[in-house]
């Protein structure tokens, strides 16, 4: 596959200037393409940003580099990719904070999640988990919101920053529980977790992939899930139903996106190659064992699930009242 597209590179000096759309069917990528992660190195999304990396790598016989731009609840990195060339080199994996939290929760932003990009496909979905630090006395939900009212102003809740969705979910579960806890926002999931394992914050809610190791680990203490069932990856861990909070569900979801103005045959390239690469057993099974389910499609269908998510969030931050700091 590499010799075919080296040919076709070589080859294309010695052809007539091409239109932009059969050059993406007939030369593109002919070199590197840079994937925009909007979080710092080890969080979910950065797992999922490396996971496409070496997917895209292979399928299009081309290297497909991490650039982890973390900062501003995912803006930063966002507005680098809206205002990238839309030639397909440049690419950006994201979460629902940047297309649906974010964009919900703030009046102003240097982007726009649905006009400023071309949707490829939706990846993956997976849903998020309760875990609290070890220093921490409690076993259960039941018990920690005992904990927390005995102990008012005295527990923190860890996030990958202001406006994110961790930043949500934990504020959703706070109100709905009737406890008071001090928000603390980070610069991405990978930092806060680290101060979870070291005590330094008391407990954060965060996708089940990306936590779920440190628990395995027994370096923090993992109490429930927001998922409708129990995780076939995890199958120890209680729902939130099951602790006594019927009804609290938040799953994060990932996908990825060109700048506004991509070619359509681009697009259509990246796009049949995602979904292709996210069907193959090992990819599958991989998803499988960290309890993510692959949820790859038409760039239509991500756009309405981003439509729909964006209402769906905006409805949830109207209902607690949460505002952006």
């Amino acid at each position: 596959m590499r010799s075919s597209a080296v040919s076709l590179v070589l080859l294309a000096g010695l052809l007539p200037p091409v239109s932009g759309s059969t050059f993406a069917q007939d030369g593109y990528p002919n070199k590197p393409i840079r994937l925009i992660v909007p979080y710092p190195p080890g969080g979910p999304t950065d797992i999922m940003g490396r996971l496409t990396s070496g997917v895209l790598s292979r399928r299009l016989s081309e290297s497909v580099i991490v650039d982890n731009r973390g900062g501003a609840a995912t803006a930063i990195g966002a507005e680098m990719a809206a205002r990238a060339p839309s030639d397909g080199y440049t690419l950006l994996l994201s979460s629902e904070t940047t297309f649906a939290v974010t964009p919900a929760l703030k009046t102003r932003l240097p982007y726009h999640p649905e006009n400023d990009f071309a949707p490829i496909s939706l990846l993956t979905t997976q849903p998020y988990v309760l875990a609290v630090s070890l220093a921490l006395p409690v076993n259960s939900v039941s018990q920690l919101v005992a904990h927390a009212k005995a102990n008012p102003g005295k527990l923190s809740h860890g996030s990958a920053g202001t406006g994110t969705a961790s930043h949500l979910a934990g504020e959703m579960f706070w109100q709905a529980a009737g406890i008071k806890i001090l928000h603390v926002p980070y610069k991405g999931n990978g930092p806060a977790i680290i101060d979870l394992s070291g005590g330094q914050i008391s407990m954060m809610l965060g996708s089940i992939s990306s936590l779920y190791p440190h628990g395995a680990a027994k370096k923090i203490r993992l109490l429930a899930l927001a998922g409708a069932k129990r995780a076939a990856g995890a199958p120890e861990i209680p729902t939130f139903a099951e602790s006594g909070m019927p009804g609290f569900q938040v799953s994060g979801w990932n996908c990825i996106v060109a700048p506004r103005g991509t070619p359509p045959a681009i697009v259509k390239r990246l796009n049949a190659e995602v979904v292709a690469g996210f069907n193959q057993p090992d990819i599958l099974e991989k998803l499988r064992s960290q309890s993510i389910d692959s949820a790859v499609g038409t760039p239509g269908q991500l756009a309405a699930h981003i439509k729909s998510e964006y209402a769906r969030y905006g409805k949830l931050i109207r209902a607690v009242g949460l505002k952006a700091d």
